[in-house]
């Protein structure tokens, strides 16, 4: 259990370690290129160690220091000796099962008893339809899986639901290297789009340019192979956001330096969404800076692109002013824990008032009168850790349990957040 020491004034320039979600979608580009690429400031976490670790287990050769150099197979997956584990990492699962299904052996995905309660389903839908032979063996359309792979026939598919963006982002990595031209339909609304877009622009960087409809309903996938490449990691806008978030509750001041204007992430968003909220937002070449101020107002928001940022978003709503209702977010059930459950919850604990919707959240707020300290419970979540901590920046007596749980996207957050205060 870690206590938050609330903090008088912040005025600081704070560095975040490289985007994991880009992080991992170049790592398996660069898996499945042909030569060796270099990722520069990559991400080094539990998350992007069970995908480095899952893609060493197929066969590719990758050397870890301050950059990372991987050793491209052109696409030619290895058989795997024994089952690929991925823990709680949605991410590596949905994006390793496809890239499994390019080899022509058995493969098993497993993950944690959380990452058994995952779906799956739709993923599993639309490689059925490029001729892929895997199931739940389960039964439960979640991991563990069975894949007895003999690549992708390519063709004609259709993604039965775009409520989770990896799915879509899984089979557009893999299609190019189907032995026909891939197409993929999707049906159904796509939420988290942005990440869509940032797994377009990775391929495009490496070499593979897809045609989509501007709805994302359809894509046209060319056949080819990633060319080997140098590719820079943008620091980690979700991780950002804690940071924006201390000086909006807090009427400090802060610099987070390495996420680029624009960024490919679409939680950087957030900051025009605090902005919204009363807060100063200032963009130079060295980074994105957020003024707070002393009286935050509630705003009405779709976060249906931006559901790693709920949490934080939802913590500055409780020491706002006025209600704040956060619309389109059901798809936060199935993230490493019910984060939309979860987040009402523990901010009830705090003293907030937060309705649950099926698919919505409503915090009235009063400013943060009403809040006090309370132990926070994380779900083994990392974002419920960062996200909640930053109420103990303005109220005492919050504790974090689970603290560790941060591991799996930000090892030495505590260490970065103390920084606030100065210490």
């Amino acid at each position: 259990m870690i206590e938050i020491q609330p903090v008088a004034k912040i005025d600081a320039a704070i560095e975040v370690p490289g985007s994991k979600s880009l992080t991992q979608r170049a790592l398996i580009a660069a898996a499945l290129a042909k030569g060796e690429s270099r990722l520069i400031g990559p991400l080094e976490s539990d998350d992007t160690a069970y995908s480095a670790r899952a893609l060493m287990q197929m066969g590719v050769a990758i050397e870890k220091s301050k950059d990372w150099r991987i050793s491209g197979n052109s696409g030619l997956i290895q058989p795997a000796e024994t089952a690929i584990y991925l823990g709680n990492n949605g991410t590596a699962t949905r994006f390793l099962t496809s890239v499994a299904s390019l080899g022509n052996s058995t493969f098993v995905i497993d993950g944690d008893s959380r990452m058994h309660q995952r779906p799956i389903g739709p993923l599993m839908t639309a490689l059925q339809g490029w001729g892929v032979d895997i199931i739940s063996t389960l039964g439960t359309g979640c991991p563990p899986l069975n894949i007895n792979g003999r690549g992708l026939a390519g063709g004609t598919t259709v993604l039965p639901e775009g409520k989770s963006s990896q799915y879509l982002s899984s089979l557009l990595l893999v299609a190019p290297y189907a032995r026909k031209p891939a197409i993929l339909k999707v049906e159904g609304e796509v939420l988290s789009k942005p990440y869509v877009f940032m797994t377009l622009a990775v391929m495009a960087e490496f070499g593979i340019q897809v045609e989509c409809a501007r709805d994302l309903s359809s894509f046209s996938i060319p056949q080819g192979c990633y060319e080997a490449r140098e590719y820079r990691i943008e620091g980690d806008a979700s991780n950002a956001s804690y940071f924006w978030a201390a000086a909006a509750v807090t009427g400090g001041r802060v610099t987070v330096t390495n996420v680029p204007v624009p960024s490919l992430q679409g939680d950087a968003m957030l900051v025009p969404l605090l902005g919204r909220m009363g807060c100063e937002v200032s963009r130079t070449e060295h980074g994105i800076t957020l003024q707070g101020t002393d009286r935050l107002e509630g705003i009405t928001v779709d976060m249906g692109d931006m559901p790693d940022v709920v949490p934080t978003l939802a913590v500055v709503a409780a020491f706002a002013r006025g209600t704040t209702v956060i619309e389109n977010i059901a798809h936060l059930r199935i993230k490493e824990c019910d984060r939309l459950a979860a987040v009402v919850t523990e901010l009830t604990k705090l003293g907030a008032h937060v309705e649950e919707r099926d698919a919505a959240m409503i915090i009235h707020g009063n400013g943060g009168a009403d809040l006090h300290g309370a132990d926070i419970e994380t779900y083994e979540d990392h974002r419920m850790a960062m996200s909640l901590a930053v109420a103990g920046l303005r109220i005492p007596g919050v504790r974090i349990t689970g603290e560790k749980c941060v591991g799996k996207s930000f090892p030495d957050f505590w260490q970065r957040f103390a920084l606030l205060a100065g210490r």
